[in-house]
């Protein structure tokens, strides 16, 4: 039998982190945090050494991209706290556009309407709505949009009757599921739209880092740069022309590398602009057999080439696989028009949409390694004070809001990196395809893309929004349509400080561990030395539990034999403690999170 402490719990010694860590307390000398994965129980004779888990970035096994649709970063979460959103002065917005008809300056301004109407969101609107750095052309670009009277609503160069309303933000009461994810995950509040125009050459950008126009079909070097006006679809176009989009899009990369992806595509309306200056949507069918402009990657020659034009699916192939645990490990997602929130679609609608998304995969067998990117595909003509900063030709584009969305990523990050949706072809390569870029000068299919957009020094990186080293953190489901400023806290487990190496005699002979639950928990704490004694027997830490809220030091103790066999251990070699973490939310004993620990200990 393995030598095991008294049957009695541990006399845990909980006091603050900032107790533990004072002067005296001896953590000072150890080394700086760090984890390293343990067998799940202790090992025994005759057992084989487990496969190496995969380390950093690799745990993500499954990207999901949501795209949705015309909302600027200051429309959804100009007034979140701490993130850099509209400037205020005595709890007032202090900024404001001209207003042409009024001759007023009209200053931003809570809108609490569920459906909106936005303004123009082209190449030429981007500009005009920028000015040059000013970021006050928004009204007077939203007045411009279309004709008037309009005689229907889905007039594709009318405005939406009603009220200029691009000044206008939301705020928790209207999305406050949005907020949540905010709250409690990642909230990057400098990602912008990678093209300085609409919605197509966006969804290009998205699967290739590119919008070009081809000359000769199945030639990417007759492509070139169409910021504006790359080719269309049919659907679009109402010519029956086909598009073809003869450079290089990540499927290309990924289908080299045996890496699988899906693009699952909502069936019903489509929601942008048949003139994308205008303000107002006329709807087209969508389907996974019927493409449109966001659904661009069934024109790409490499799909049809590679032969996986079947990749392209219905949104109900993702919630299948979701449940089976079968998701690709590329996802990209977009919607129809009743749920895109593209004025004049319902924001409430959009948020119970995307909610439902983002349950499926919590719920499925894949959530401990999925990673959802969740973000806008162009600002909609609503107002951003941000100027975006010019890195080509091409963009940046305007802000909008971006969030990640994982069992890894940061607990209440707001990251002020600079980024775009490049970011996203940029974290799938260095995932999956091991660093390998969208390149022509490697990837064996030159074209005339002016730059490497992932290479691009401006663009930050998505992996600094994870913490690899912290324990998986459970799903957090939120119900579809939720009450007004419903804000809940996510459980989670995190490892405050670790040292990963330890001198017991200076924690009174047992570890220090300081952990966080950012909810009421119950923790336990179990685990071994290596120190193999005779008949195979191991020598065991007590078993601890407490019960608390936010952070604290655990001091893991070892019973008075236990220390005698450790200290002599140490006079000879090192020894390592495996320790296995607990904690369940104390208010839904099923929200759980665990994680293994590996610490070296010296004399």
């Amino acid at each position: 039998m393995p030598i095991r402490a008294p049957q009695r719990l541990l006399a845990i010694a909980v006091a603050s982190l900032a107790a533990a860590l004072a002067p005296g307390v001896g953590l000072g000398e150890d080394s700086p945090v760090a984890h390293a994965a343990a067998p799940a129980s202790s090992p025994s004779a005759g057992t084989t050494t487990p496969e190496r888990p995969p380390a950093g970035i690799h745990k993500i096994r499954h990207v999901v991209i949501i795209m949705q649709e015309n909302r600027s970063f200051d429309s959804y979460f100009g007034t979140f706290p701490g993130a850099e959103g509209i400037p205020m002065a005595a709890g007032k917005p202090a900024v404001c556009a001209p207003d042409p008809r009024s001759g007023r300056c009209v200053a931003a301004y809570h809108d609490p309407r569920d459906l909106n109407h936005g303004g123009p969101h082209g190449q030429a609107a981007a500009a005009a709505d920028i000015n040059g750095g000013a970021m006050n052309g928004f009204i007077r670009q939203a007045q411009k949009g279309g004709k008037a009277p309009c005689l229907t609503p889905n007039d594709p160069v009318c405005t939406i009757p009603g009220e200029t309303d691009v000044m206008g933000y939301h705020d928790g009461g209207e999305i406050p599921n949005y907020w949540a994810y905010a709250k409690n995950f990642v909230l990057q509040d400098h990602m912008f739209e990678p093209n300085l125009s609409w919605s197509l050459p966006q969804h290009l950008f998205m699967v290739s880092g590119w919008s070009a126009l081809c000359t000769v079909p199945a030639q990417p070097l007759s492509c070139a740069g169409a910021l504006q006006s790359p080719a269309t679809p049919p659907d679009y176009n109402k010519q029956g022309k086909v598009p073809d989009y003869a450079w290089t899009d990540v499927t290309y990369l990924l289908h080299r590398r045996q890496v699988s992806w899906g693009y699952y595509v909502f069936a019903g309306g489509e929601p942008d602009c048949e003139n994308d200056e205008s303000v107002s949507c006329a709807a087209a069918g969508q389907n996974a057999k019927t493409p449109g402009i966001w659904n661009p990657l069934p024109y790409f020659d490499t799909v049809r080439e590679d032969g996986q034009l079947g990749d392209v699916q219905s949104l109900n192939a993702f919630y299948t696989a979701a449940r089976a645990g079968t998701l690709p490990a590329v996802s990209w997602i977009d919607p129809n028009q009743k749920v895109s929130e593209h004025p004049p679609a319902s924001v409430n609608a959009g948020q119970a949409y995307v909610t439902s998304l983002i349950n499926a995969v919590m719920r499925s067998p894949e959530w401990p390694s999925t990673a959802i990117f969740l973000s806008w595909d162009d600002w909609g003509g609503f107002y951003d004070h941000m100027s975006p900063p010019r890195i080509d030709q091409n963009g940046y584009g305007l802000r909008v809001p971006g969030l990640v969305i994982s069992p890894y990523a940061r607990a209440r990050l707001i990251d002020h990196q600079v980024l775009s949706h490049d970011a996203y072809l940029k974290f799938i390569e260095d995932d999956f395809l091991g660093g390998e870029r969208l390149n022509p000068a490697t990837d064996g299919r030159p074209d005339q893309r002016p730059d490497v957009r992932e290479s691009n020094t401006a663009l930050g990186d998505l992996s600094r929004d994870f913490d690899f080293s912290q324990p998986p953190a459970p799903p957090f489901l939120l119900p579809t349509h939720p009450a007004a400023w419903s804000l809940p806290t996510a459980f989670r487990l995190l490892l405050t400080h670790v040292p990963l190496r330890q001198t017991p005699r200076l924690h009174k002979g047992g570890l220090v561990l300081g952990l966080t639950c950012t909810t009421n928990c119950r923790l336990t704490v179990s685990g071994y030395l290596t120190i193999s004694l005779p008949g195979g027997r191991h020598v065991h830490v007590l078993p601890a539990s407490a019960t608390f809220t936010g952070t604290r030091a655990v001091r893991v103790a070892l019973s008075r034999s236990s220390g005698a066999i450790l200290r002599q251990a140490l006079a000879l070699r090192s020894v390592q403690a495996r320790l296995f973490v607990t904690a369940s939310h104390t208010g839904a004993p099923a929200e759980r999170a665990s994680t293994n620990l590996q610490i070296a200990l010296a004399r």
